[in-house]
């Protein structure tokens, strides 16, 4: 009996550890038609959700470079060089922790990408623990211009506005291929809450932090984009 539930147990293990690697190196070629973010969103809607969702999906070559930079720029600036997880900001995390287990979630793009594309929104430990194993499993399998490609295409810009393409038309009425830095950096001053910012028309909160967007985009350069 004891024997038995053993192999049950590593299968359970082998299974646990399996499935994400299937999935990862699936996903490396396969654009996601659906993915955990939305999937809960569509299941327990939060306030303002429309019902019907706008999503489009864009590859990376026909996304402005503005649109990529800006994203770096906002959400994770050492993105290029890092392996999935920014050691500093999860000890950041860690400190600021309380008994009920994180209280923000990934920091990097890679992590964001794992987050809303694997799992459901929920602050635990355990949750973490998965996030940073797909994120690892992505570095590893895909390589950064991939990571880059879905995050952008699946991130929230707004209500049920998933994707840079949808969010690009919807609020400048233009493919994302024409964005200019300042639209683009409007659109990533949205991500850290899309249900209360907007991209257009600016709020002062906006205008402010898609300057700072900019200025770092102008620092970090376009040749960030050649290091990934």
């Amino acid at each position: 009996m004891i024997a038995r539930l053993k192999r049950w147990l590593f299968r359970l293990v082998l299974l646990a550890l399996g499935l994400p690697v299937v999935l990862v190196a699936t996903l490396k070629y396969i654009d996601p038609p659906v993915w955990g973010w939305k999937i809960h969103r569509s299941l327990f809607p939060p306030a303002g959700y429309p019902e019907q969702t706008t999503h489009l999906w864009a590859d990376l070559e026909d996304i402005s470079p503005n649109a990529q930079l800006a994203v770096i720029a906002s959400e994770d600036q050492r993105f290029p060089s890092h392996h999935g997880i920014d050691v500093n900001a999860v000890l950041g995390i860690l400190k600021k922790t309380g008994t009920d287990g994180p209280n923000r979630g990934g920091s990097t793009i890679t992590q964001q990408t794992a987050k809303n594309l694997f799992l459901f929104p929920a602050r635990s430990f355990i949750r973490k623990g998965i996030e940073l194993y797909f994120a690892q499993l992505m570095e590893l399998i895909w390589d950064k211009q991939r990571i880059l490609e879905v995050y952008l295409n699946i991130i929230e810009f707004g209500p049920g506005l998933y994707g840079i393409e949808a969010a690009s038309q919807n609020y400048f009425a233009i493919p994302s291929s024409r964005l200019s830095a300042q639209q683009a950096a409007q659109l990533a001053a949205v991500l850290p809450n899309p249900y209360k910012i907007k991209a257009s028309p600016m709020s002062a909160y906006v205008s402010k932090r898609s300057r700072w967007i900019t200025r770092q985009m102008r620092q970090l350069g376009k040749g960030t984009l050649n290091e990934l």
